[in-house]
């Protein structure tokens, strides 16, 4: 599903205008990225209830390849983003 289907179903679903369901996406969207960027010294991320969580996690520094030639190349630290998915979001999935 990308995001013009995401945003037909939820139109859809709530009997809204395809621009309202989409503003709303948008916004949702907006708010998320800006909390999980904001989130740098809390590791509680964001909790959706029955959907999941999403938490920003440290990846360390590490040492890697070039497939083409061999060289050893660092691969730098960075932040990334972890989703764990809910109990019912789970059970949903594998029916």
């Amino acid at each position: 599903m990308n995001k013009e289907q995401l945003t037909a179903a939820i139109a859809s679903k709530t009997g809204s205008t395809k621009k309202e369901a989409q503003d709303f996406l948008d916004a949702y969207i907006d708010v998320l990225t800006d909390a999980l960027a904001d989130n740098d010294n809390d590791d509680s991320g964001i909790q959706l209830a029955g959907f999941g969580s999403l938490t920003v996690k440290d990846r360390k520094a590490t040492t890697g390849r070039n497939p083409r030639t061999g060289e050893v190349i660092q691969i730098p630290a960075k932040k990334v983003v972890k989703f764990s998915p809910a109990k019912k979001l789970k059970d949903a999935v594998n029916g």
